[in-house]
């Protein structure tokens, strides 16, 4: 099936602060071409991890062997249950350099910090710097995964306890990471003189 089961999307996209045993990371996508002001819908569906490959990469590879026709225009969007790690970020981030009439945008559901390098956030600045779009995921997104890569037997989504209050503090934290360096000292300097 194309379509997710209710119960994993529910169990691996749950926006926790702390999400324990959620080892994989799953991406939904959508692929659309775009012409002029209108645009066409090419593909969707959703990937996960498999051994010894992140999510990202085996979509890199996918669409990679689509030979994009270069006089188009492309928006791929992502919602994933992690962000990504340092080294996917820099796969994606040279990939868009690759394919400059691409775009891609991401909403993910955490953020994704690995306890041994702490690299994260620098990976996510470059993969913003090279043009990629990235975003917590809020109700409405929940919503459209829902209803798009979801089994849902045409039942409605319901969000969980904490949806909003988690969205709204992961979305603070990934503003912070994404501010320039230099507005981050400002930041802490302000503080400083504030008490604070």
């Amino acid at each position: 099936s194309i379509l997710m089961k209710r119960r994993l999307f529910l169990y691996n996209f749950r926006n926790l602060r702390r999400a324990k045993g959620r080892r994989e990371t799953y991406l939904c996508y959508v692929v659309k071409r775009r012409d002029s002001a209108t645009s066409c819908s090419l593909d969707f569906g959703y990937l996960r991890n498999q051994m010894g490959c992140h999510v990202e990469v085996l979509f890199l590879r996918y669409i990679a062997a689509w030979d994009l026709d270069p006089g188009r225009c492309y928006r791929i969007t992502w919602f994933t249950s992690w962000s990504p790690c340092y080294d996917c970020a820099q796969h994606i981030a040279s990939f868009l350099r690759s394919y400059p009439n691409l775009t891609l945008r991401i909403f993910m559901a955490r953020l994704y910090f690995c306890e041994d390098r702490k690299a994260e956030p620098e990976g996510l600045r470059r993969l913003h710097r090279a043009g990629a779009q990235i975003a917590i995921m809020t109700f409405k997104d929940y919503f459209y995964c829902w209803n798009t890569f979801v089994e849902n037997r045409e039942q409605a989504f319901k969000g969980w306890e904490g949806l909003h209050e988690n969205s709204v503090h992961l979305s603070r934290k990934l503003r912070r990471i994404l501010l320039p360096l230099y507005e981050v000292d400002d930041l802490r300097d302000a503080f400083k003189i504030l008490g604070l």
